[in-house]
């Protein structure tokens, strides 16, 4: 196959400093990505894609998929795409709905959804031999996190760039903790990446909790422009991992 679609250096250098910091990739690991078709995982794709290529540390790289059979969510176009890039591919289809009807106990559907795919997610790495869980948060996904948990629970808390499963035989991976969301519509634009639309349905029908929290990020960005450089440092303690070792890329 020709040479896939080069990520920008705005985003490969901010990648490259965060899996140096966390020291995320190490020599042979096999990676598996959480594909859902939306902008970010498929930046994240195309970022490991040229990594394997071109990078000093090899490694493997699949993808998989969890189709949660809820209406307007088509994820078909992926798998033509992931093999025109050579990139093994995994499939999961589970009617998340009926389950959610039986087993929810006062909780949201979002919530109940993300823990039903993180635990296809491992099942799938343990099943295929990968070690290593890539997700595609990025530092947005990091900040409104870590306003949420302050505002609603009292806690500083936010999502982990590298850490262990309780079980500890998976490492999970957000390779994109530095990259902004708008980089990513950005490249994914331009790029012209098979965006699924609308990737997760049930959340885009209502307003979330996390759209108000973004919208006040916005807000508060456009009156002072080092508010993410800010929340950065404010949140390393918070996201800092205890897997140190065998970076992939130099600051």
């Amino acid at each position: 196959m020709s040479e896939p679609i080069r990520p920008p250096k705005a985003i490969l250098k901010p990648v490259g400093r965060a899996i140096a910091q966390f020291g995320m990739i190490r020599e042979g690991d096999r990676i598996l990505l959480g594909l859902s078709g939306g902008k970010d995982s498929l930046t994240l794709l195309m970022v490991l894609r040229h990594l394997q290529r071109h990078a000093p540390v090899k490694f493997e790289l699949a993808a998989c998929t969890v189709d949660p059979q809820i209406p307007g969510f088509d994820p078909s176009p992926l798998k033509a795409f992931l093999a025109e890039l050579e990139v093994p591919y995994f499939f999961h289809s589970e009617d998340f709905v009926e389950q959610a009807q039986r087993q929810m106990k006062g909780d949201s559907f979002c919530s109940f959804c993300a823990r039903k795919k993180r635990g296809i997610l491992y099942t799938v790495c343990r099943r295929e031999g990968y070690n290593v869980l890539a997700l595609a948060q990025h530092l947005d996904d990091l900040a409104e996190s870590f306003l949420m948990s302050a505002f609603h629970s009292g806690d500083l808390r936010t999502m982990k760039a590298h850490y262990l499963n309780n079980e500890g035989d998976i490492r999970i991976i957000r390779p994109l903790v530095r990259v902004r969301e708008s980089q990513c519509r950005a490249f994914a634009e331009s790029a012209g990446l098979p965006v699924i639309p609308d990737n997760c349905p049930a959340c885009f029908s209502k307003p979330t909790e996390r759209e108000h929290f973004k919208q006040l990020l916005r807000e508060e960005e456009r009156r002072n422009p080092h508010l993410f450089a800010n929340l950065w440092r404010a949140m390393q303690p918070l996201i800092a991992d205890d897997n140190r070792g065998g970076a992939l890329l130099g600051r």
